[in-house]
């Protein structure tokens, strides 16, 4: 039954209605984004009744995780572009072979780097500067989180293998089950069980479990376009190669970039602990609002994908301009309305209560509201570029965003201008704008265009990569 699903998205993919076949995928993978966000906002909510310090603590140790998520999470991305391009080409086969190599990769990483990271955590947060009750509350946390890779990378390699073939509606579904739980979790260990910051950690964690194994048993079972199937498999240079060349330059870009955001956290730091919350409380905020271009920016991906494998360079360029318009009016128009402080403010006090921290997680997230149309160019023209599997292009400006715009715009704003906490503010506005206009100045030098796997005949009953 799976099968000819597939089969009719791949077809509307690379010849029906473009503006159907963008927002049939995008809008699942918008919600599906907004509920993977809930994790976050949920425990942050529920520490809120807590108090500021274990907002703060999480707030610091968050890009910890984040980073090893990112870096993991290029292989599951790798992925997701090389089957689509494989499924464009109808290559179904090797789809599915290239599904076993992505899945043998990203659970040894999971493994090794939750090991690791638990080992390594105490001095992890201590070199953030964390102590007292945020340092005994941020190496709780983080060493609960980190033990839940295995179950999130199962979840990610579902959700890639899925939206290659366009389906974006499954995974939302599974993460739907993930969040539930851990909604029914979290007042149940923090209120009820008095268990804390460790509480909240333990309910995230939990809650992924159901999940990975409902994952695990679906990519397994018979029938489908793409499934695991491990019987006779043996690795192949050339697919380890592709994983390589397309994954580590988004593993190492998103995990240098999240190293960016830790580094700012610890600059956030050095103006206390309400300044901390504000800055977490108001980038969680923040990512609901982009979800649009995020949606947007990963069906693009897909999209591309296919079209790019089936060599049809029209229609790609075609869903790019389409994707950017929706994306950009869109969230000119929302951000014009969120950015307004009477809405801004409300926002912000449903997840805290201190009368410090409101006034500063109101001002930031205003201000990102306002320029939030900036990451419809960033997010669309991310996914043209991962899509055609050009992605130490995408690593590179993101490197740059953060290690270079970012930083540069703070200590301009705070050593020249001394703008004190809201150098913060305008440094995150500030580079994200440059970015986009990077990104999308690229895209009209059509480097894109150029082939990075090439999906040649079957020799010898294998496919050959070059």
């Amino acid at each position: 039954m799976a099968k000819p699903i597939s089969e009719s998205r791949r077809k509307m993919i690379l010849e029906g209605n473009l503006v159907h076949a963008v927002l049939l995928l995008a809008v699942p993978v918008m919600l599906n984004s907004f509920i993977q966000s809930l994790y976050n906002l949920t425990d942050t909510y529920w520490l809120g009744k807590i108090g500021t310090q274990s907002q703060a603590a999480i707030t610091l140790v968050s890009p910890v995780q984040n980073i090893l998520i990112n870096f993991g999470a290029g292989i599951t991305t790798a992925g997701a572009i090389l089957i689509s391009q494989y499924l464009g080409a109808r290559k179904d086969e090797e789809a599915g072979v290239m599904a076993n190599h992505i899945c043998l990769f990203s659970m040894i990483f999971a493994l090794v780097c939750a090991a690791v990271s638990w080992l390594i955590t105490p001095g992890v947060v201590r070199w953030l500067g964390a102590d007292g009750e945020i340092y005994v509350g941020g190496v709780s946390y983080l060493r609960i989180v980190v033990l839940d890779l295995p179950f999130l990378f199962l979840i990610n390699l579902y959700t890639s293998v899925k939206q290659a073939q366009g389906d974006t509606v499954r995974p939302m579904l599974l993460n739907l089950l993930g969040v539930l739980i851990n909604m029914l979790l979290d007042p149940l260990l923090l209120l009820v069980f008095s268990m804390g910051i460790s509480g909240a950690a333990i309910a995230t964690m939990g809650a992924k479990v159901p999940g990975a194994v409902i994952a695990l048993i679906m990519l397994r079972r018979p029938g489908q376009l793409v499934r695991l199937n491990f019987k006779g498999f043996r690795l192949e240079k050339d697919k380890v190669l592709s994983i390589f060349r397309i994954g580590l330059p988004t593993a190492v870009g998103g995990s240098t970039m999240q190293l960016g955001f830790l580094l700012m956290t610890k600059n956030v730091q050095a103006y206390g602990a309400a300044a901390t919350t504000a800055y977490g409380i108001g980038n969680k905020i923040n990512s609901l609002i982009t979800l649009p271009a995020n949606g947007i920016g990963s069906a693009l991906s897909t999209i591309v994908g296919q079209n790019y494998g089936a060599g049809n360079i029209r229609r790609v360029k075609k869903s790019y301009h389409l994707a950017l318009t929706i994306g950009a009016v869109f969230l000119f128009v929302c951000g014009m309305v969120l950015s307004r402080p009477f809405v801004a403010e409300p926002m912000v006090r449903f997840f805290t209560a201190d009368e410090e921290v409101v006034p500063l997680a109101a001002e930031f997230l205003s201000l990102m509201a306002f320029f939030c149309w900036s990451n419809a160019f960033y997010n669309v023209t991310q996914g043209l570029f991962q899509g055609s599997g050009h992605t130490l292009v995408t690593m590179t400006v993101d490197a740059a965003r953060i290690w270079g715009f970012r930083f540069l715009t703070l200590w301009f704003c705070s050593s020249v201008l001394h703008m004190g906490v809201e150098s913060i503010w305008y440094s995150v506005v500030v580079s994200n704008g440059i970015s986009a206009l990077i990104l999308y100045l690229l895209y009209w030098t059509k480097i894109w265009e150029r082939k990075t796997v090439h999906l040649e005949k079957k020799q010898s009953g294998r496919l050959l990569l070059n």
